[in-house]
């Protein structure tokens, strides 16, 4: 993954960009120091859930004492800062029903180990204060913790997409011995989502999820074949030449 980061031309795909506008959204499966430090040394910006373990110190902390000491975990970090009052902030939920959700956060400038400085973000549903707690860090030292939390939940949207692609275009079915080949099949089945929300030619406007698009696409095209047998079998000696092709086709398997 960090050599991938490190190969990576957004300028290929995107043309030219504005490194600031570059936000990388990332669950805790990718809080790893590497990666991280990867994407602060392009110039993106993250919003990265951190592991309970993870370690962490203040911004007084990291001013006052040597680089190698007084480090502790974040869990640990936010429950020595009690006296930092959680902040209720409603949001509206994904999905057709759209809801209100009550959300508390702490939030204070920090530092995580091997990385630098960020904006570190304690947060959990208020009604529900024995759940988990998710840890976010963001090296936009501007972003404020509504911006925090709000970015890191558009990584849901996400999530529906590799859930669709994966259910509907083959995402997961690859079979390859190199990491390009890897990357080749990921690029095409980008692709194939692309030309699908298109709303490709003689599709119903009403027509939204991608597997209703497939179905549509293949009854379209199962259609086109048979108005082409009924085309070829009305014109004179039609019904001989498709009865040729038939004993052809035959023939050739």
């Amino acid at each position: 993954m960090v050599e991938y980061l490190r190969a990576l031309a957004l300028e290929d795909s995107i043309g030219s960009y504005d490194r600031r506008e570059v936000l990388v959204l990332a669950d805790s499966g990718y809080d790893d120091k590497k990666i991280e430090k990867s994407m602060a040394k392009k110039g993106w910006n993250f919003i990265i859930a951190l592991g309970a373990t993870r370690s962490v110190k203040s911004e007084a902390r990291s001013v006052t004492t040597p680089t190698s000491r007084q480090w502790c975990h974040i869990a640990t970090f936010f429950r020595r800062h009690r006296r930092r009052k959680w902040h209720t902030m409603r949001l509206v939920t994904h999905g057709n029903k759209r809801k209100r959700m009550d959300v508390r956060v702490r939030h204070t400038s920090g530092s995580v180990r091997y990385v630098g400085k960020v904006e570190l973000v304690c947060s959990e549903r208020r009604h529900r204060p024995d759940g988990r707690r998710k840890y976010l860090a963001c090296n936009d030292l501007r972003a404020t913790a509504r911006q925090i939390v709000m970015g890191y939940r558009l990584r849901w949207a996400v999530e529906l997409f590799h859930k669709s692609v994966k259910h509907n275009l083959g995402f997961e079915e690859v079979a390859t011995h190199g990491f390009d080949a890897v990357i080749a099949h990921v690029h095409w089945v980008y692709c194939a989502y692309i030309l699908l929300h298109m709303s490709p030619p003689g599709l119903s406007p009403g027509v939204q999820s991608i597997g209703d698009k497939q179905r549509a696409l293949q009854q379209g095209l199962a259609d086109k074949d048979k108005r082409h047998i009924l085309q070829q079998l009305t014109q004179i000696g039609g019904v001989q030449r498709y009865k040729d092709e038939l004993r052809q086709a035959l023939a050739g398997t």
